[in-house]
């Protein structure tokens, strides 16, 4: 029996799901609970790709429990009301810095190549959206079709992309007019 592969979104988090905490022009993810604010008609758009039949996955880096700024706990709190209130089928997380070196920090392969083999994707039918140079970079090594969200942030800028827009919502405008 032949395994019928999968299409999935892959989102970031902060930026793309929920509004970031924005400090000398630098996104950073919410500390407190109160912080966390999902992003106007995320929900809509999550809906509308299911029943395009993707599985929605965020892909996002999550350094500050590492760092000491939060507990572990509290991300999957996060976590908790990101799977309550929205159609996330997974979400998969790198807790590293930079100086760990990991193999799953964004721009590296690893937690796309985890969902990957989790949920037997065809990346050649996937797409990333991101509001960062890494996902985008994540989007370019892993040929996904990537759509960049410019929040025009104060550090370095992605050099390729498939499609510039402002929001989840409207890149599944674009998604709709591929498909179509």
């Amino acid at each position: 029996m032949v395994k019928v592969l999968s299409k999935a979104f892959f989102l970031d988090r902060d930026g793309i799901i929920n509004k970031p905490l924005i400090k000398k022009g630098k996104p950073f993810a919410p500390k407190k609970l109160s912080q966390f604010k999902i992003i106007k008609d995320v929900d809509k758009s999550l809906v509308y790709l299911k029943q395009l039949g993707f599985i929605n996955i965020i892909i996002t880096n999550q350094p500050d429990v590492r760092k000491g700024y939060f507990k572990l706990n509290f991300l999957k709190k996060i976590n908790k009301i990101i799977k309550t209130k929205l159609e996330i089928d997974d979400i998969f997380m790198c807790l590293h810095t930079k100086e760990d070196k990991c193999k799953c920090r964004k721009p590296k392969k690893g937690l796309i190549l985890k969902a990957k083999n989790k949920w037997n994707i065809n990346l050649k039918a996937s797409y990333l959206i991101g509001d960062r140079w890494s996902d985008i970079e994540l989007a370019n090594k892993m040929k996904l079709k990537s759509f960049y969200v410019d929040y025009n942030y104060k550090e370095k800028k992605p050099k390729k992309y498939d499609f510039k827009v402002k929001n989840l919502f409207e890149a599944t405008k674009v998604i709709k007019n591929e498909n179509q």
